[in-house]
């Protein structure tokens, strides 16, 4: 079954318009049981999901076996990092049949469609461990309780690199060689990197990510294409996706795009802003015409718990060694732990808004995050100002506000010390999730150089979490 473009435009949105009314996968379920069932063209499902420190995971099922065995779909979690223990493997895999696609034949092969699936224990509980279960989870509470939807839209930057597996075979002396030279404003319509973001453009149109926006970014071979606001789930399963149709297309190029925060040291970096807003009956929560920044007080207040928290946040929102390259002040980074609307140093920053686009934009968070560990603890944090009561509010005020503007940690071992003294998250994540997020946030750190020095390092590449080298991971 091999659909046009335009074809699978039509279908992805017309799923996602359902998502994002609130339809359950309980109610979509025997409407893609039926579909499967009953369509020749689709060969196999690829069903992902995601590990703790963020990577991407898929597995291939025949469509015959998911439409009889859906409910069954277990794998040997020891097998990921972060997950179970060697003496408790087993986990299952629950469809969301919310989210449903239909892939691309010239790049995932004919007769492909995929969902995300949410890690369930033994006993078909949401695994613990799981992020994007942690966030369905807290999303639909505040739905529930509340009425509130909480609504994510990301500037995802990346490089373009020559090559294909260019982060594998990363030589610390050679460096990355860029896929172009070509940068902001300056991209010809025949240009590498201009013919890669028409593609990747296409691309993600036909997933149904609802394009605004796609250009070259600052540094040379280096972009961001961004979509549309969307819920919360539906934001980091977008980001994944993002993610891995870069890495596809760019593939099909002979070249690399990579997504890590800093892989040339004389040039910007590449970061995630993260702009957000909490919406209830369809009126956003963040807006009033009369206030500061046109920002509501609980918006305020939802940047303050943010602020306040943000050194506990910053392993979360900076996971790897080499993401604290990018926090270099030299380079527009947004280290400094405050908010403002013009100084793009600040942690966050409140753009230009109306009624429909009052946001805040987190602009610490890193591409190589895992989105729905971010994106929940960046929720917690916030809700904790909104909820706080008046003496709670009022110290987090004096914390973040009346004194010395302080700047977030420079070093992963630093971010690591904030993050392993935070209360917050260990209640937050969960004591053993805390746990083990930080033994591998260690791992990776201890295998590359404490003083990390002027020039990129191959450790912080090679072991880099979304860099997938078996052959060198095996050695350690």
């Amino acid at each position: 079954m091999d659909l046009s473009y335009v074809e699978l435009e039509e279908k992805n949105l017309e799923v996602k318009m359902e998502r994002i009314s609130g339809v359950t996968s309980d109610e979509m379920q025997d409407k893609f049981l039926t579909y499967l069932a009953g369509e020749s063209g689709i060969k196999a499902v690829i069903v992902f999901f995601t590990d703790l420190e963020g990577r991407l995971q898929a597995l291939d099922y025949d469509k015959n076996f998911i439409v009889d065995s859906h409910e069954n779909l277990t794998f040997d979690g020891s097998s990921i990092k972060g997950f179970s223990e060697l003496s408790q493997s087993d986990l299952r895999l629950g469809i969301d049949w919310t989210s449903f696609r239909w892939l691309p034949a010239d790049l995932f092969g004919s007769g492909k469609v995929m969902v995300f699936a949410n890690v369930r224990d033994r006993d078909g509980s949401l695994y613990s461990s799981d992020f994007r279960s942690n966030l369905v989870k807290l999303c639909a509470q505040l739905k529930k309780d509340q009425g509130v939807i909480v609504n994510v839209a990301p500037e995802i930057e990346g490089f373009l690199f020559k090559g294909v597996k260019a982060e594998q075979q990363f030589n610390e002396v050679e460096g990355f060689e860029l896929g172009t030279m070509s940068g902001y404003f300056s991209s010809l319509p025949q240009d590498t990197l201009r013919i890669f973001i028409d593609k990747f453009a296409e691309v993600q149109r036909a997933l149904g990510f609802q394009n605004e926006k796609d250009h070259p970014e600052v540094a040379p071979a280096q972009f961001e294409l961004n979509f549309r606001y969307t819920i919360a789930v539906d934001c980091a399963d977008q980001i994944q996706l993002y993610k891995l149709l870069a890495r596809q297309v760019a593939t099909t190029m002979g070249l690399t795009a990579s997504f890590l925060p800093k892989p040339i040291q004389n040039l910007n970096g590449s970061g995630m802003h993260t702009n957000l807003s909490l919406s209830k009956d369809g009126v956003n929560m963040f807006y009033d015409a009369k206030g500061k920044e046109m920002l509501s007080q609980g918006a305020h207040d939802f940047v303050t718990g943010v602020l306040y928290h943000a050194k506990d946040l910053c392993l979360l929102m900076n996971p790897s060694v080499n993401s604290y390259r990018r926090l270099d002040p030299a380079y527009e980074a947004p280290n400094e732990i405050k908010v403002s609307s013009v100084d793009r140093g600040s942690m966050i920053r409140i753009p230009l808004g109306n009624e429909k686009s009052a946001r805040i934009e987190v602009r610490t968070v890193a591409p190589d995050v895992n989105p729905y560990l971010c994106f929940f603890a960046i929720l917690k944090a916030g809700i904790k100002g909104m909820t706080a009561s008046i003496a709670e509010l009022e110290k987090m005020k004096r914390e973040v506000y009346e004194k010395d503007v302080e700047k977030l940690p420079g070093d992963i071992y630093a971010a690591l010390a904030d993050y392993n003294a935070s209360t917050f998250l260990k209640d937050e994540m969960g004591a053993d999730n805390h746990r083990k997020y930080a033994e591998l946030k260690s791992e990776s750190a201890d295998r590359s150089p404490r003083a990390l020095g002027s020039s990129v390092k191959a450790g912080e590449v090679l072991y880099h979490h979304e860099v997938t080298n078996q052959l060198i991971w095996d050695k350690f």
